[in-house]
């Protein structure tokens, strides 16, 4: 007869007993064909009631490891496999490797600084949220976001960037990538879709992965070349004209024209203005996006909040021409929105009630100190035949440009055995890599007090 220590049971009996059974089962303790005692002898064996065997077999023969024959009791099933083992991984911290990460001095990321999250005001928000808005956080939101998010973007736009737009064409999505896969099924996939050559990876490679044709175009000193677009055959563009990633351009109003004059050339082209980081223009005001000189309805305007708030902040939105909301709404309605209610309404009231445009303001001047502290320290310790910095006064990095004779791939390495992680432009070409001596220098995140030390070690390694 089957016999087990109930007295050490921390929970309900039956579950108990299930769990011993389930192991002596699984580790062949009780073989395969074996016959379990009746529920009456179990029980009197154990001093329980019959109830708690009951239970108990009734677990084992739901989860499969025994089964009830008619008028003859339980016997334990025969199940292949059963003795295999998954195997435990285990996480061995390198300590020295640890060590090296720390000192690291990474200016390859581009994550918001961490410290500078509005974690009390967004808490409060939250608790307000919590409290006052019960009823419409357990109520699905409209499929393209909460109305009140929306017009919280729709203002800040207005009185930020001279857009004047509807909510309605708003649509709200969890991070941009997800919208340029909304995208894809909007425009179709008959379209060839076209990214800036150099440029941020992630498009092409989310736009091949939903099935469409993906090209790049080569771009000049004012952005993508309208002539490449004609030679690619082009359907729809995919663009930074405020703040070109990687090269830093702005692309002048009148390569802008020359592409809405392409796009209006023919029906079915579209250009995709990304706008990602327009917030953080060191000097002047921020420049009008693409979407204001647009008179037929050819741009759709997409931002996200992951620059401006956190990297975390998988909050992001486009805004769709009239005409094309009016296709989304007939064909693609039936998506909901992916961004849960809670963060929007948090979002909308951080928004309307001025703590997002003052905590812009606040990390524009926090960012420019950053800026103007990296570059003096750069003049004023590297070698002047050395370096040129190459910038606009727009978004959150600049290039510098390094009289070297080794490769990018070499002197990144070289840089990184001496504590110094960066990207280099000839990074983010697609197609053949070339050196260009050109290096991304992502402000953001960097920490200010290992500056002098590491920039005293580029001198070193220069």
């Amino acid at each position: 007869m089957l016999t087990y220590d109930l007295g050490s049971a921390s929970g309900p009996l039956y579950v108990y007993l299930y769990q011993c059974l389930k192991k002596d089962i699984s580790e062949g303790r009780i073989e395969p064909g074996t016959k379990l005692p009746s529920k009456r002898a179990f029980a009197g064996n154990l001093g329980v009631s019959t109830i708690t065997i009951e239970n108990a077999y009734g677990q084992l023969e739901s989860e499969g490891y025994i089964q009830s024959v008619p008028k003859k009791g339980y016997y334990v099933v025969d199940i292949p496999n059963l003795g295999i083992k998954k195997g435990t991984v285990k996480t061995v911290k390198n300590i020295s490797e640890s060590k090296v990460a720390e000192d690291l001095f990474d200016i390859s990321s581009n994550k918001a600084d961490a410290g500078s999250f509005p974690f009390s005001v967004w808490s409060k928000l939250m608790r307000e949220t919590l409290s006052e808005k019960t009823e419409q956080l357990l109520d699905n939101s409209e499929k393209t976001g909460v109305f009140e998010l929306r017009v919280a973007v729709a203002e800040h736009l207005s009185s930020y960037r001279g857009m004047d737009i509807n909510p309605d064409q708003i649509i709200i999505g969890a991070g941009t990538e997800y919208l340029y896969g909304v995208l894809v099924n909007l425009l179709g996939r008959d379209k060839v879709f076209c990214v800036e050559n150099p440029g941020y990876m992630k498009p092409k490679q989310i736009y091949e992965s939903n099935n469409v044709k993906c090209v790049y175009a080569d771009i000049d000193e004012q952005g993508i070349s309208v002539n490449k677009i004609k030679e690619k055959k082009a359907d729809v563009i995919h663009i930074c004209p405020t703040h070109h990633f990687p090269t830093g351009i702005t692309m002048p109003v009148s390569r802008r024209y020359e592409l809405l004059a392409w796009a209006n050339e023919k029906d079915g082209r579209y250009i995709i203005e990304d706008d990602y980081d327009s917030e953080f223009r060191v000097n002047g005001m921020p420049i009008s996006p693409f979407f204001n000189i647009d008179a037929c309805e050819k741009v759709i305007y997409m931002n996200t909040f992951s620059k401006s708030l956190a990297s975390t902040m998988r909050i992001s939105y486009m805004i769709l021409p009239e005409h094309l909301l009016k296709k989304y709404k007939q064909e693609l309605g039936f998506y909901s929105c992916t961004v849960p209610t809670f963060e929007q309404y948090t979002l909308a009231s951080f928004i309307s009630r001025g703590y997002f445009e003052k905590h812009i303001n606040r990390m524009r001047n926090y960012y420019g100190k950053k800026r103007k502290a990296l570059i003096d320290a750069i003049e004023h310790n590297l070698p002047k035949d050395k370096y040129e910095i190459i910038e606009n006064d727009s978004g959150l990095h600049f290039n510098l440009k390094l009289n070297i004779k080794m490769s990018d791939c070499k002197f990144k390495e070289l840089l990184k055995s001496h504590g110094i992680i960066v990207q280099a432009v000839s990074d983010y070409y697609m197609d053949e890599v070339k050196d260009y001596h050109i290096f991304i220098v992502n402000y953001s995140s960097i920490d200010i007090d290992m500056l002098m030390e590491k920039i005293k070690m580029l001198k070193k390694v220069l």
